[in-house]
């Protein structure tokens, strides 16, 4: 089912040296529609609702070896963090006996277009890792650290430090405005056997915590924090433009094979397989 919501967005241009905002209406579609302000409403939706009803959709992926993907896009403070992290559903299904299940997981950040690891030690964590391409593979990150999770505990705790390792600072329109982008992977492979014979999966899920999208005037924002939000702003149009083009190359009618920029910002370039690969893909857009 899809739903239709009309808003005012703002669109940003140039006039002189001076910098304008104006709005347009613009129409876009959804395949879910959630409130989730006030409690009290007879149309609050809780956590609980919004992640059985796709949620569960990435856990099941998970167990079926397909990959996954959850980007949450908003601006600071409209709750995209929240909405991404919690649930124990993932660890709850591996009661399974029939398999054997082992999770690792990675934590990184994209911050002014340098990828670090927020799982290492806040020194080296520091130090920005070469993204690289396998010719089968794909996209990945050079000395990247993976982790063993055991349990949802497990999980939650290196959520916690890769959290507090985040770039982090205050703008006029929130007190703690990530500057980054964060990309929590968790690697899920299970092993059973199969017509007699052993038979193992591998998949991956990525839940993507996009960095708020913020004017410069709205936010405040001057010297390192602007540079910062023109990195975040360039990296989440790159992403539009590769969604857009997609969106286009999928037409049947069009004859020319589209190029898509992935590797136009770090964002892009990692979650290629994401985007245009084996992946089933959500966009979360919180307001």
């Amino acid at each position: 089912m899809c739903y239709f919501q009309t808003t005012q967005i703002p669109e940003f241009g140039c006039e002189g040296d001076v910098a304008r905002e104006a709005t347009r209406t613009k129409e876009f579609s959804f395949n879910y529609i959630f409130w989730s302000v006030d409690q009290d409403d007879s149309n609050y939706c809780s956590q609980e609702k919004v992640f059985q009803e796709f949620g569960t959709d990435i856990v099941s992926s998970a167990y079926d070896g397909f990959n996954a993907c959850a980007f949450a896009y908003g601006q600071p403070g409209s709750g995209k963090t929240y909405t991404m992290i919690g649930t124990q559903d993932i660890f709850l299904k591996m009661n399974d006996q029939s398999a054997t299940y082992r999770t690792e997981i990675s934590f990184m950040e994209i911050y002014n277009e340098r990828v670090r690891d927020l799982l290492e030690t806040p020194d080296r964590a520091r130090e920005g890792l070469r993204v690289r391409e396998h010719p089968k593979h794909g996209p990945y990150v050079e000395d990247l650290s993976h982790h063993i999770a055991d349990s949802f505990q497990d999980a939650n705790e290196l959520i916690r430090i890769g959290e507090t390792n985040r770039c982090t600072a205050p703008t006029n329109m929130n007190d703690v405005s990530s500057r980054s982008h964060a990309i929590f992977t968790l690697i899920f492979t299970q092993a059973r056997m199969f017509n007699g014979m052993p038979y193992e999966t591998q998949s991956r899920i990525h839940l993507v915590d996009l960095a708020g999208s913020e004017s410069a005037d709205a936010s405040g924002a001057s010297g390192q924090r602007l540079k910062e939000g023109g990195n975040i702003n360039r990296s989440l149009v790159t992403l539009g433009t590769v969604i857009t083009l997609l969106a286009k190359s999928s037409d049947t009618d069009i004859e020319k094979k589209v190029f898509i920029p992935y590797r136009d910002s770090k964002l892009t370039w990692l979650l290629k397989d994401s985007l245009g690969g084996n992946s089933r893909t959500f966009m979360i857009a919180s307001k």
